[in-house]
């Protein structure tokens, strides 16, 4: 019997790996994928998940990184800018992910990779059915699947807003992609947002969330999705003018569950830790969901390292998460309405400040760190 299973080989599971492994704890990490992919992710790191990846000994800078100081607000053709309260960096989930599992296994972590987790049991210790390998019993589990549900520990939600969210990569014309060099921008539109940023190679990453109703109004595809679009932002058309789609086909996710928090109870298994989005899933525009799933996997090293329950772990990771991801509802909320986001904008260019301090509340509070 393994004395801990981490199912998921993201930010969250190969973070908990790398500070298991070194603690001297017999970690066997399962992802499904055989080799990096690409993920649907904006791909900023804020200073606290660049201050929990300097912990666990990696060098993002070294990595090609794109440091990111400013915000620019975009709607139509309108431009806000600001300084961020920190200095931020771009890096794709394809280099970084990567990164983390190879140093989960320099550690001495076993990553098992290419194997499907196909179901969750419990016989007194929970059991994972493992496609092309069999049963895996384990003391404890780390449930770090991200947005993937997992057959027998399923995440319980309401029902999520109608939205698809889409990603692909860009090379900029050179005039473009120096003027977006420190900036991380996010664009404002009827039913939905986009946030584009460079990363490391040169690339821009572009993401959008959208409701369903206008991806359908546009016919479902996104080549027309992407023309509606540059229609409805001059300024994005301009910056994308003579730019070459990197990815074949964009990445695509529908109704994820925005607002969720893991809210333990008494009954729960002591035995599953819950990681990243499989504990908390924070509105993409904030820029702060891998700082969570990095703060997620550390606290739950820290409580497993001192013989803590899995219930006294959540309990705690709730506290820290909550008011953030709530906030950041709420902003998504009132920017969702063309009216509010129109006199939310107005304010912006009034008060630039101001989308520091919205950035600031949508951050995990500093007690966290």
């Amino acid at each position: 019997m393994m004395e801990v299973v981490i199912a998921g080989g993201g930010l969250a599971g190969s973070a908990a790996a790398i500070a298991l492994a070194k603690a001297g704890v017999e970690v066997i990490l399962i992802e499904r994928e055989t080799g990096p992919v690409h993920k649907i992710c904006g791909e900023f790191l804020s200073v606290e998940a660049q201050t929990y990846l300097a912990r666990l000994g990696l060098d993002i800078g070294a990595m090609g990184g794109a440091p990111v100081s400013r915000l620019r607000l975009v709607r139509g053709d309108r431009v806000v800018t600001t300084a961020l309260p920190f200095q931020g960096m771009g890096l794709s989930r394809f280099t970084l992910d990567e990164a983390l599992l190879n140093h989960a296994a320099a550690y001495g972590a076993t990553v098992l990779r290419g194997h499907n987790i196909r179901s969750i049991g419990n016989d007194g210790v929970p059991v994972l059915d493992v496609k092309n390998h069999g049963l895996i019993r384990s003391k404890t589990l780390f449930l770090a699947s991200g947005k993937h549900e997992m057959r027998g520990a399923k995440r319980v939600f309401g029902s999520p807003d109608d939205l698809i969210g889409f990603k692909n990569y860009f090379r900029l014309d050179a005039r473009a992609h120096a003027a977006l060099i420190g900036h991380i921008e996010l664009i404002l539109f009827q039913d939905g947002y986009a946030g584009l940023q460079p990363v490391e190679d040169g690339l821009v990453n572009l993401c959008l969330l959208i409701s369903r109703a206008r991806f359908e109004k546009v016919g479902g595809k996104w080549d027309a999705l992407f023309a509606d679009l540059l229609k409805s932002s001059p300024y994005l058309a301009r910056e994308l003018a003579g730019a070459t789609q990197v990815l074949d086909q964009p990445l695509a996710i529908y109704r994820v569950p925005f607002g969720f928090v893991y809210e333990p109870q008494d009954t729960d298994s002591r035995q599953i830790f819950r990681l990243g989005d499989q504990a908390g899933v924070i509105h993409s525009f904030t820029g702060d969901g891998m700082s969570i799933a990095l703060h997620s996997a550390s606290l739950a090293a820290e409580y497993y390292l001192k013989g803590e329950s899995s219930l006294a772990y959540h309990r705690r990771l709730s506290r820290d998460i909550r008011g953030q991801i709530h906030r950041a509802g709420v902003l998504y909320k009132l920017n969702s309405h063309g009216w509010a986001q129109a006199g939310l904008f107005g304010l912006a260019r009034l008060w630039p400040a101001g989308l520091r301090v919205a950035a600031n509340i949508t951050r995990l509070p500093p007690r966290s760190e």
